[in-house]
């Protein structure tokens, strides 16, 4: 699978592990940063991920900060995003089964590393339930 990954200062050393661990199940993961734990505004990484999963370059994101709040507030702001802010797999399995997320949002500070990397798999495992769902994310874009 094809996935794009982007983080503040906070979430830097959990992507950094998450890049490494995805590319061994062999995803193809395009990093767009941060590269480092310097303070930095996260819609600097936020909205280059966004774009890209709207244009097709990624069937999925995962997007890292702190509260995972901002950075999902960030990427939401694009009409092609839907991100889903999950600190447990229960919340992944349903962001994916009835909303069909394309984003996940974790955060970094509030959760253990081996909680979040259950996330993501149980988040890009999980397809899409379609019907009445289908009808109700079709409502989301502001048109």
């Amino acid at each position: 699978m094809k996935i794009g990954i982007a983080c503040d200062h906070a979430g830097y050393e959990y992507k950094e592990r998450l890049v490494k661990y995805l590319r061994e199940k062999g995803h193809e993961v395009k990093d767009y940063g941060t590269h480092s734990t310097e303070s930095m505004d996260y819609p600097d990484t936020a909205h280059p991920l966004a774009f890209a999963v709207e244009a097709g370059e990624h069937e999925k994101g995962i997007v890292l900060c702190g509260s995972g709040n901002g950075i999902s507030m960030t990427v939401n702001k694009h009409q092609g995003i839907r991100c889903a802010l999950c600190w447990n797999t229960e919340l992944a399995a349903l962001a994916r089964q009835h909303n069909n997320a394309n984003v996940v949002s974790i955060p970094a500070r509030f959760i253990a590393y081996e909680e979040a990397q259950a996330i993501i798999d149980t988040f890009l495992a999980t397809g899409f339930e379609g019907g009445r769902h289908q009808r109700r994310i079709e409502k989301i874009p502001v048109k």
